[in-house]
């Protein structure tokens, strides 16, 4: 069901913004950060995206497609999910906005997704996405 609830989630990152970028959307970190999934894309703009794998027993393969790439900068796609239990629809896709600032030295990284139910449902959603910058974190501060 659409909605207009955004969940936003936001991290400082002691790591320059490429080095960020690299991360997120580098396949083989995305299945250390994104929970093991398998992530296809080439981050063209109009280019179909897929994250496949196994969750809570049961395979799955999200899909998307890449709406915006500013190397470094900003990436936007959207999101959907057969799990959700939503029917494929655009209205049930999530648009997902990847923002990265120069911050203190380091990387200031936000995560929004849209079109949330309602305000529990983009709670979740930022908890979930909270989790996923940590490990972001973990990874790109790596040395």
């Amino acid at each position: 069901m659409p909605g207009g609830f955004t969940a936003t989630s936001t991290i400082l990152i002691d790591a320059p913004r490429q080095r960020v970028w690299d991360v997120i959307t580098d396949p083989a970190a995305a299945k250390e950060f994104m929970f093991g999934t398998d992530l296809e894309t080439d981050w063209a703009v109009g280019s179909p995206i897929t994250w496949s794998g196994e969750w809570d027993g049961k395979p799955y393969q999200d899909k998307g497609k890449v709406l915006a790439v500013d190397p470094g900068h900003r990436l936007v796609h959207t999101h959907f999910s057969a799990l959700s239990g939503d029917e494929d629809i655009p209205e049930n896709h999530h648009t997902l906005t990847w923002t990265l600032q120069d911050r203190d030295g380091g990387t200031h990284l936000t995560l929004e997704q849209d079109n949330n139910a309602d305000a529990a449902a983009a709670g979740h959603a930022k908890g979930m996405w909270d989790k996923l910058l940590a490990d972001v974190k973990g990874i790109a501060e790596r040395p």
